[in-house]
């Protein structure tokens, strides 16, 4: 599966795009001014957005791909 793939899996299961959880993850804590803050940990990330979103570990990674600078 593309990277695009499934970008495009998780907006048609949540309805949210990449900046969305962007901005959600700024309202956690775990991003300040668009970078993952230096005490959060990869884990936390993807264990909220598989919590919060029941986005599988292969789903949650893309979007903390993103948090990274990914396209």
């Amino acid at each position: 599966m593309t990277f695009q793939a499934y970008i495009d899996n998780i907006k048609a299961k949540t309805g949210k795009t990449p900046a969305d959880f962007k901005n959600l993850a700024e309202a956690k804590g775990f991003l300040a001014n668009g970078v993952i803050v230096k005490t959060v940990k990869a884990t936390e990330i993807t264990d909220w957005l598989k919590a919060e979103f029941e986005l599988g570990h292969g789903h949650a990674m893309a979007i903390y791909a993103t948090f990274k600078g990914k396209s």
